[in-house]
């Protein structure tokens, strides 16, 4: 990794590894990769609670500080994605998710903080990349709430604060192209439901107007598909 951290976070290093880490994290970033990657780390942890997606992830409590954290493995995804697995070519999708979410944060948009991204130098130039994020406490999916036996005053909210985060999204000039209601994550807050983004090494900043008729055409057809091929309740004049 050339690029210099950003301003807030120091770099540690660790074998075939280095990571960048946000200041007050160095230990538990020198402490995972005593294990080998962030990522192998996280797996070992007797205590980690493994959450499903794109490969698996895992929720831990980080090593020195406590905080609760998720880490995850980056894969490429799309038609290619048994050839190229995980092998990045520098400087790996990760740098990029640090420095969209610093952006978006800045801009007021909820996104969970990242915490560190490592970097494994491969055969050649090959690289592996895991990324470390904050756990938003007390959230589960929007998908979630789509389901049937979920109140409909429950839905409604839920709904309300995907549209608002949205908002935030296009004020920002930020689309994401693979916005659906499974990286909208909502958090049962004092103030209500609060709705978060995931995935956002998946967003590019563009116009605000570009932004708005992007993430909104893309979260519409993920609520349809859920609503089609899953049964979900989603009411498009109500809900949207």
């Amino acid at each position: 990794m050339t690029a210099p951290p950003p301003a807030g976070y120091v770099q540690v290093a660790a074998g075939r590894c280095s990571a960048i880490v946000l200041e007050g994290h160095e230990h538990d970033a020198s402490a995972l990769l005593a294990e080998g990657t962030l990522y192998e780390a996280a797996a070992r942890d007797l205590g980690a609670r493994p959450l499903a997606g794109r490969g698996i992830a895992y929720a831990i409590a980080l090593p020195a500080t406590g905080t609760h954290a998720v880490v995850r493995h980056n894969r490429h995804g799309g038609l290619l994605a048994p050839l190229t697995r995980d092998l990045f070519l520098p400087p790996t999708r990760a740098p990029y998710e640090l420095a969209t979410s610093l952006r978006l944060l800045a801009a007021g948009v909820r996104t969970p903080r990242v915490l560190m991204y490592g970097v494994e130098r491969k055969a050649f130039v090959l690289r592996r990349a895991d990324v470390v994020t904050r756990v938003v406490e007390d959230a589960r999916d929007l998908a979630t709430y789509m389901q049937p036996r979920e109140p409909h005053a429950d839905r409604t909210a839920a709904w309300q604060a995907a549209r608002a985060l949205v908002d935030s999204l296009d004020a920002a000039g930020a689309r994401h192209h693979d916005l659906n209601v499974k990286n909208i994550l909502i958090a049962r807050e004092r103030t209500g439901l609060e709705a978060w983004v995931l995935d956002v090494d998946r967003v590019e900043f563009t116009t605000a107007s570009a932004a708005r008729a992007g993430n909104r055409a893309r979260l519409l057809r993920s609520a349809r598909k859920w609503r089609d091929e899953r049964g979900a309740a989603f009411d498009e004049g109500a809900d949207y």
